[in-house]
């Protein structure tokens, strides 16, 4: 998976940030191209900042579908700090999207209404995946499947390494406690801030997870050069990995 964009870096963190709908159409056809499956997808508003817009939502994942159609796109409920859980679930609600990324400790905010997040998801079909950024969210994930509020077949989980260490930096030895805590998991995918991005990404594949890349996570290699686009990453990792 590549994430391209993320909800806080604008044009003034890299000039092939994609932002309209053509830039994100464009970069999700480079990615495909260099070896990526899927798009995790932001967008914008009028003025750059992030959005849970569905109508926005609706006209890039048409567009994606019309120019990209052999390429998976999970949209992101993630607040920023902008959006309470209710904008959350309406946003669930309206775009009934077939993929969606969910964090735990967002949904926690209003506790009331986790059964129905995942309940809306579950009754239109569309996939959740887990956002877990530490190990007490893979407690609560755990104690919400344990009491029916997420259902049985909503165990895809996401580990995020190094959101909210110091500098936003992560290493390989970050995903060791996350992997302990959660023994049983059917599909997990890790994504790592900082530098030694690929370092992490390559262990949680020799590990047998799935990975997502790219500039939501970080903008340069381990050596500190920055990358030309988010195409540059998919490819570099692709060759790390020995993928054809």
């Amino acid at each position: 998976m590549v994430a391209t964009t993320g909800a806080r870096l604008g044009k003034a963190d890299h000039a092939a940030l994609p932002i309209t709908t053509d830039e994100i159409v464009k970069t999700a056809h480079l990615c495909r191209t260099a070896g990526a499956h899927s798009l995790h997808l932001h967008i914008r508003d009028e003025v750059g900042l992030h959005s849970l817009d569905a109508g926005r939502y609706r006209e890039v994942l048409n567009e994606l579908s019309a120019q990209v159609p052999d390429m998976r796109v999970q949209i992101t409920t993630e607040s920023a700090d902008l959006f309470d859980v209710s904008e959350q679930l309406n946003c669930l609600a309206k775009v009934q999207p077939r993929w969606a990324s969910i964090s735990v400790r967002e949904i926690a905010r209003e506790p009331d209404l986790a059964d129905r997040i995942y309940g809306c998801c579950a009754e239109q079909g569309t996939e959740v995946q887990h956002i877990l950024y530490d190990v007490c969210d893979i407690t609560l994930l755990n104690k919400w499947q344990h009491e029916g509020i997420v259902r049985t077949l909503q165990n895809s989980v996401l580990f995020v390494l190094g959101r909210y260490s110091e500098g936003q930096t992560s290493s390989p030895e970050d995903l060791t406690p996350m992997l302990n805590a959660m023994p049983t998991r059917s599909q997990w995918m890790v994504c790592a801030f900082g530098p030694l991005e690929h370092d992490c990404l390559i262990e949680a594949a020799r590990l047998g997870g799935n990975l997502r890349v790219g500039f939501e996570n970080s903008l340069q290699d381990s050596n500190g050069h920055i990358w030309s686009d988010n195409s540059a990453s998919v490819a570099v990792l692709k060759t790390k990995l020995g993928m054809k």
